[in-house]
């Protein structure tokens, strides 16, 4: 077995685990490559069986149009539940408010809208691709990631995973936050997409497209973005390194094609792929501060 056996092993050990732990998991879907990966995982793990949960996910109402079209796609060729949870209906219920200004973005937003969908629905287990590689935060979760009854994440209350035991024991209200790819890195993945030929949204490669340099970053020229007359909007050939709302994930300039490309492109950057969300800019504590307010 190579590298990726060994990963691959683990992630379904840790999904069919969670499927015997719990009464109601879930799987978070965002629509990015470690999530598709993440269903991808399942289908090993419970094929020919139906999944043992169905796929949350959380529509900031800002999504990219080819992330929520290929999304629909799988969920008609899976013939599996996917449940949404709408940004839009927490702002009608005045349950957030709309940010404004020039860098507003619904990304915080729809942490009270996960927990939400999370509480209606009664889910115990939110299975998610979060990757230990991915922010020094993340770094920090447990396989197995307690959340309390209002689902903040306390770093005190992790658990220890000996000889990869993992402790879904909860009291009523608490949830556990899953991550069965925590120990992959990006290029982890790529490689294991490769591989396993798994397809992807057509926005992680290189790709002609309207942009704007905001704060530094390449942001797609859309409505959502509060464009004014100091934006200038050029055409550029980029792709995008991880998929989030349109209004805090930036593109990269890139020629990369096909996944080799990629891969090459991966290995010679220094910087990771988080460092294309404006989202994680806000303090040095961003993800920190947002995930122990129930951000996944």
């Amino acid at each position: 077995m190579d590298y990726l056996d060994h990963l691959e092993a683990e992630a379904i050990y840790i999904l069919r685990e969670v499927a015997g732990q719990f009464e109601k998991p879930a799987l978070l879907f965002s629509g990015g490559k470690d999530s598709i990966t993440l269903v991808h995982l399942a289908k090993k793990a419970f094929r020919p069986g139906r999944f043992p949960f169905p796929l949350v996910h959380i529509d900031t109402g800002h999504n990219f149009p080819e992330t929520i079209a290929f999304r629909d796609e799988l969920i008609a060729e899976l013939q599996e539940e996917l449940i949404v949870g709408y940004v839009q209906d927490s702002i009608d219920a005045g349950k957030v408010v709309e940010q404004k200004g020039k860098n507003a973005s619904r990304n915080q937003l729809q942490t009270t809208t996960l927990l939400d969908t999370i509480a209606e629905n009664g889910f115990d287990a939110c299975i998610g691709g979060a990757r230990r590689d991915e922010e020094k935060a993340r770094a920090k979760e447990r396989i197995f990631s307690v959340r309390d009854e209002f689902g903040q994440w306390d770093p005190k209350r992790q658990r220890p995973e000996l000889w990869n035991i993992y402790n879904g024991r909860i009291f009523k209200g608490e949830n556990v936050r899953v991550f069965p790819i925590s120990n992959w890195t990006e290029l982890d993945v790529w490689n294991y997409i490769r591989r396993e030929n798994i397809k992807l949204p057509s926005i992680y490669f290189s790709h002609e497209r309207d942009v704007i340099t905001r704060n530094g970053q390449l942001m797609t020229a859309t409505e959502f973005l509060n464009i004014d007359h100091e934006d200038i909007v050029q055409r550029h050939r980029v792709r995008f390194r991880t998929v989030g709302d349109m209004t805090c994930t930036a593109a990269v300039l890139s020629e990369a094609y096909h996944i080799d490309d990629i891969i090459e492109e991966i290995q010679l950057s220094n910087v990771s792929e988080r460092g294309a969300r404006m989202d994680d800019k806000v303090s040095e504590a961003a993800m920190e501060d947002r995930k122990k307010g129930g951000y996944f």
